[in-house]
């Protein structure tokens, strides 16, 4: 990189579709020449990949900046990610913080850096995003966490993500495929198909969830393969019988509860009630009695008791 900075630190704040950026980032600084450190210490460049599901984790971001402060006064300071596309403005008077760049451009900061873009904000229109970028991570040598959807056409109403993502959107599943060789034949034991929607992998592609996860079983070796959050209505019969049937898909599921009362699911918008949600579980667990299945719930949604 031809510019003054010789070391980076990149650090994720929230869910795994970050950290497969986080970890993209992180090569293109490598690939330009800069050693990557941690967070804790002094560096020239500071990525801060964040989340804006919690009011948590913007404090989080907002102390970590300060860190930063600390250890160089000097540090050329970047924030991305949701927090930094739903509250650019707010985030670029902070006299700390160098660069805000939103959703759409995270990928291209190490380009942005190395142009000398005087913009103090990147960020596109939330409609305005339309493109895909896989990503993938590689920090760990056994697994990897690949990125093959992103965004959300569901308007739940506690859920800023839409606003911070955009639409639904995915790579394509011959791309998936490459990649997933790619990783076997460097060692790798593990991928970890991640998205903000996976279920709605294939929107507007004419493809499929399920399809992806049935050329993965077919057209790839690697030992194992994992799913992550997936949400209940978008696991069909056929995905089912194939982690069923599959020696290689690993007995595991996260499925979004978020509450057990109907009330409140209809509240939050939720495409679901507790009902299908039962049943749903009920047919996963016949078919494959050992799976482990995680959940995340709620607490303390408006009008609740």
């Amino acid at each position: 990189m031809s510019s003054p900075y010789k070391t980076a630190s990149v650090y994720t704040l929230g869910c795994k579709v970050n950290f497969t950026e986080t970890s993209m980032i992180a090569r293109k600084f490598q690939e330009e020449g800069l050693s990557l450190v941690s967070i804790d210490e002094f560096a020239d460049i500071y990525v801060i990949n964040t989340c804006s599901v919690t009011e948590n984790a913007n404090t989080k971001c907002n102390r970590l900046v300060k860190k930063i402060r600390a250890i160089n006064p000097d540090a050329y300071t970047i924030i991305t990610g949701c927090y930094a596309q739903l509250k650019s403005k707010e985030l670029s008077k902070n006299k700390n913080i160098n660069l805000v760049v939103g959703s759409d451009d995270k990928i291209n900061i190490p380009d942005i850096i190395k142009k000398k873009i005087n913009n103090s904000v990147i960020t596109s229109k939330v409609e305005d995003i339309s493109s895909f970028k896989l990503s993938y991570s590689t920090g760990d040598r056994v697994r990897s966490f690949i990125k093959v959807q992103d965004g959300c056409n569901y308007n739940c109403t506690f859920c800023t993500i839409p606003l911070a993502r955009g639409k639904s959107r995915s790579s394509r599943i011959s791309e998936v495929i490459k990649l997933t060789n790619s990783l076997d034949r460097e060692g790798f034991k593990e991928i970890v198909l991640s998205g903000i929607n996976l279920g709605d992998f294939g929107n507007g592609n004419n493809e499929s969830c399920y399809q992806l996860l049935k050329e993965l079983e077919n057209s790839t070796k690697i030992p194992r393969i994992r799913i992550s959050s997936i949400e209940p209505n978008l696991i069909t019969d056929e995905i089912i019988d194939l982690l069923s049937s599959s020696k290689r898909f690993m007995p595991h599921l996260h499925i979004p509860l978020q509450s057990g009362s109907n009330r409140i699911l209809k509240l939050m918008k939720r495409r679901y009630n507790n009902n299908f949600y039962y049943n749903k579980i009920k047919k996963i667990k016949s078919k494959i009695p050992n799976i482990s299945i995680g959940v995340d719930v709620v607490v303390g949604f408006p009008t609740e008791t």
